[in-house]
């Protein structure tokens, strides 16, 4: 007869005992055979430490000499190598080698996975088992059921009318059906080759059938890459019709692999796709090609880029690699068959509006930054080269451009020390410039009007060296005024390679004609700029039981030579042609935005800063100021190929005013205004207000944007803009999102979008729709998106949704 052991709840602790490695056979299997857990699949003795004791805890422990079996009875915990088996009886047979555990049998392995099963029947060399009522958790919010499972040759695991979802189920209402599911008759997951096999499937929506698949068949999520096919996405556009992609990827390697892709397009044919991936221990790479021949070009606007030309095609490479930690290198480059062919059919990684190819090398090291990169920008607009609004073959080669920038980790002259130098070469092969018309003596009439050229981009070659150095030190009185010296040198060499056709041209684009101005145009030019500063702020502070408030009077002077050849035309001006002056460039020292200007002449800057905080947790802050030219020659006032200085507000010596206030408050609502005015009339030149407005249930943006005309730089007439945007959540997981943008000056919408999405852990669906107008012409361009993403499978819709980010209104469209 058997032997038992009986009494008070007993504990065994086991270093190596028969059962021993039976029981470690339950956790491989329980495990093993669902291949939603990666961990563990191949969990054996092996991977458990050699050192690793087996704790068991059972009310009773019977040790059968007749029947030569040990079983282990009432609440079994048996725990070995972070793993744990929970159920109400554990009985190991010597004489078939089978291990049986059941009522209510639980599994936590140590990565944190749950299993659950009535009984659970394995071989003690884990070749062949069976699952009843077997139900997992993975640590990844993924589960699976199985009405019983069954595993063969130690490789095959049969599970037998399966589910597998990725939703976790509800707390309240744990009976009611995930939002998508996977029910299938067999589902066969087979060890050697990594895959698991769905048979005769139905995918459920809400509980509802919503497909019917008699096979389909998924990489093992233990394997991170496997070749297959990857899920369709759609396209539609009233040009190439409707689109389907189909992607296939090829896991060649676990270092490289490649993704080959075919999209049919009802109008235009199939466009091919291929991108290759290779990873090394430093970096990567990718090489991508695409190309179709247009059966129908002719829907596509006529005398357009998209029309004219049929076959097309595109190659396109990224990499970047890490020296060492300080130095990287890589690159971005794009090639096509003409300008346009990457936007129009949106080819990932290439198919913004202006693409930057470029090759750079950088470094950076403490305060030390060095950035040495050749460029070229391609502008994708639909176009011809042939037009004189073509800005595409206008774009130069930057061959190259140089960044280096100093500061030494120790005070000089108790001071801190910047060095920065640049360097760039430009080679345009036809010039970009726009004529303007403007009133010689503003008193109208046609005999006053006259041309103007602004050259934005001279053809030719051109190219400058600069090295600057600016030393500054703040020091505090026992006042608490805050002065800060300064001073600054500069130098730069510029060599010009100008075309006849741009020297030819210089002489049109200044106001006032010719003969104000000087044309000197040279092989080269050198120039300086030398710069002393004092800057003195004196911050107070007041503060009463409920806020806290400081106001800080701010005043600057800075002492300057002119700048040498200000009055001559011949300079280019490539990195400094935008010029914004606002409250946020009052107190700059150059407010030019590039290399190509310098300030010049003698200049003060005046202004009150204003910040203050309240105890219920609003917040303020604001700005006043103006800048006087105090002597020399106003480099605003000089005109340039660009005219940048041009109805700026700082053209006259006393400048406009400018300023800006700001509110926050703890109730998500923010707000700030920003504006220009006039020295003189105090009449608005510039604004830009701002409102927000965030919850955890609503969004809300506006903005408007106004800017006077400013003739000879900027288009003509008054710019108006209203831009609004918003997102509501409602029902924890459904909300609503939309934008709009109006054209006050052509009393137009020129774009507006409305869409509405669900996002949960498991499923996300995203719908838009977007309409563009042009103010000029009238056309109308619509957009459609729609993207539906299921957590572990994958995702599919049209290329212009996207899923939305909820921290912000996000748009479901592209460019």
């Amino acid at each position: 007869m058997g032997n038992a052991v009986t009494g008070s709840r007993k504990t065994i602790r086991v270093t190596r005992l028969l059962g021993a490695s039976a029981l470690v056979c339950v956790f491989c299997f329980a495990v093993a055979s669902v291949p939603t857990v990666a961990q563990t699949i191949n969990l054996e003795e092996r991977d458990v430490p050699q050192d690793a004791q087996m704790l068991l805890e059972s009310d009773t422990l019977v040790y059968d000499n007749d029947r030569n079996t040990i079983m282990a009875v009432g609440g079994v915990q048996i725990e070995y190598g972070g793993n744990r088996l929970v159920a109400q009886r554990v009985t190991y047979d010597r004489n078939t080698s089978r291990l049986i555990a059941s009522g209510n049998v639980e599994i936590v392995e140590k990565d944190g996975n749950r299993i659950y099963a009535d009984e659970i029947d394995v071989t003690d060399d884990f070749r062949d088992g069976f699952v009843n009522t077997l139900r997992v958790e993975s640590v990844d919010k993924t589960y699976f059921a199985a009405e019983s499972a069954k595993r063969e040759g130690g490789t095959v695991t049969t599970f037998n009318n399966g589910v597998y979802t990725a939703c976790e189920p509800c707390e309240e209402k744990p009976d009611r059906p995930p939002i998508w599911r996977v029910k299938a008759r067999k589902i066969i997951w087979n060890g050697q080759t990594k895959t698991v096999r769905f048979e005769k499937a139905n995918f459920e929506f809400f509980g509802m059938p919503l497909a019917y698949l008699p096979f389909f068949e998924i990489a093992d999520p233990t394997v991170k890459r496997k070749s297959g096919f990857l899920f369709p996405s759609f396209e539609q556009s009233s040009e190439t019709g409707f689109g389907v992609r189909v992607p296939y990827y090829f896991a060649l390697s676990p270092t490289y692999d490649l993704t080959v892709a075919v999209t049919g397009f009802i109008k235009q044919g199939f466009l091919g796709e291929a991108e290759w991936r290779q990873q090394f221990d430093n970096g990567s790479y990718s090489l991508k090609i695409a190309g179709i021949s247009q059966r129908d070009p002719e829907a596509f606007d006529r005398n357009r880029v998209n029309s004219s030309v049929t076959d097309r095609g595109m190659i396109g490479t990224k990499g970047e690699f890490k020296i060492n930690p300080r130095w990287a290198f890589g690159w971005d480059i794009l090639a096509q068959t003409d300008q346009n062919f990457s936007y129009t059919y949106g080819i990932e990684g290439y198919s913004d509006l202006v693409h930057r190819s470029e090759i750079y090398l950088t470094g950076l090291n403490d305060r030390n930054y060095f950035d040495l990169r050749a460029m070229h920008f391609d502008v994708q607009e639909d176009i011809l080269q042939s037009s004189a609004n073509s800005r595409d073959d206008k774009q130069p080669w930057v061959l190259p451009n140089f960044d280096y920038a100093y500061t030494p980790d120790e005070p000089v002259a108790g001071g801190e020390l910047n060095i920065d130098v640049n360097a760039q070469l430009l080679d345009r092969d036809e010039m970009q410039s726009t004529l303007f018309a403007f009133d010689l003596d503003g008193e109208g009439g046609d005999s006053a009007i006259d041309l103007a050229e602004r050259i934005p981009g001279p053809e030719g070659t051109t190219g400058r060296l600069t090295a600057e150095a600016e030393w500054r030190r703040s020091l505090v009185t026992d006042g608490g005024l805050v002065i800060t010296p300064l001073l600054q040198a500069r130098g730069d060499t510029i060599f010009t390679g100008y075309s006849n056709d741009t020297v030819n041209e210089f002489g049109r684009f200044a106001p006032g004609g010719p003969p104000n101005v000087a044309h000197d145009i040279r092989s080269a030019y050198y120039r300086y700029m030398a710069t002393a500063g004092l800057e003195a702020r004196w911050p107070v502070l007041f503060s009463t039981s409920s806020s806290t408030h400081v106001l800080e009077p701010m005043a600057q002077i800075f002492v300057r030579p002119d700048t040498p050849y200000q009055d001559v035309i011949g300079i280019p001006n490539e990195d400094a042609q935008s010029l914004v002056f606002d409250a946020t460039s009052l107190f700059e020292r150059d407010k030019f935005s590039g290399y190509d200007r310098i300030e010049g002449g003698t200049r003060a800057n005046l202004g009150i800063r204003y910040s203050g905080v309240l105890s219920n947790g609003w917040t303020l802050n604001g700005l006043f100021g103006q800048s006087y030219h105090l002597a020399g020659d106003n480099p605003f006032a000089s005109p340039d190929l660009v005219n940048v200085g041009a109805y700026s507000g700082l053209e006259t010596d006393v400048s406009d005013f400018v300023g800006m206030v700001g509110i926050g408050t703890p109730h998500g609502f923010s707000a700030s205004l920003g504006g220009r005015f006039d020295e003189e009339t105090f009449d608005l030149r510039r604004t830009d207000i701002r409102a927000a407005y965030t919850s955890k249930p609503l969004s809300l943006s506006l903005q408007y944007a106004f800017i006077e005309e400013q003739p000879l730089y900027g288009p003509e007439g008054d710019r108006q803009e209203v831009t609004g945007t918003g997102r509501i959540r409602f029902f924890e997981n459904w909300s609503a999102f939309g934008s709009a943008t109006y054209d006050v000056e052509s009393q137009t919408v020129i774009a507006n979008s409305i869409g509405f999405a669900y996002d949960d852990e498991c499923f996300i669906y995203a719908m838009g729709f977007q309409q563009t107008r042009n103010p000029i012409t009238g056309e109308v361009r619509e957009k459609f998106g729609l993207n539906i993403s299921l957590r572990t499978l994958g995702q599919f819709g049209t290329q212009v949704a996207q899923a939305p980010q909820f921290a912000g209104t996000q748009s479901l469209f592209g460019d």
